[in-house]
């Protein structure tokens, strides 16, 4: 199941976070409801790095950091490139109003 969730993970971060909440998965990593659900709405690769680095990898240590860190790194990234695209998209349109 890790790897299936894993490929899942890095297509649907949201979707895999739903499977890991419907199993047993997310439930070793998170004590609370409160973290998984901020994770779904705000850094969803990050949520799931962290339930895969605690439950794969022996916790935050080594490759489960480094696993953590690249979580991290695509949720900024998806992040920063939607922002990116709406300036974009506003500069165009504001330009093309002038005219």
């Amino acid at each position: 199941m890790g790897c299936c969730l894993g490929i899942v993970a890095i297509l649907f971060p949201r979707v895999a976070l739903v499977v890991m909440g419907l199993t047993s998965y997310g439930g070793r990593a998170f004590d609370t409801l409160l973290w998984p659900v901020l994770g779904f709405v705000f850094m969803p690769y990050t949520t799931c790095a962290y339930a895969f680095a605690l439950n794969s990898l022996q916790g935050l240590q080594g490759w489960g950091l480094a696993v953590l860190i690249a979580g991290v790194i695509l949720d900024l990234g998806s992040h920063g490139g939607g922002a990116h695209s709406g300036r974009y998209h506003y500069q165009r349109v504001r330009v093309h109003r002038h005219h």
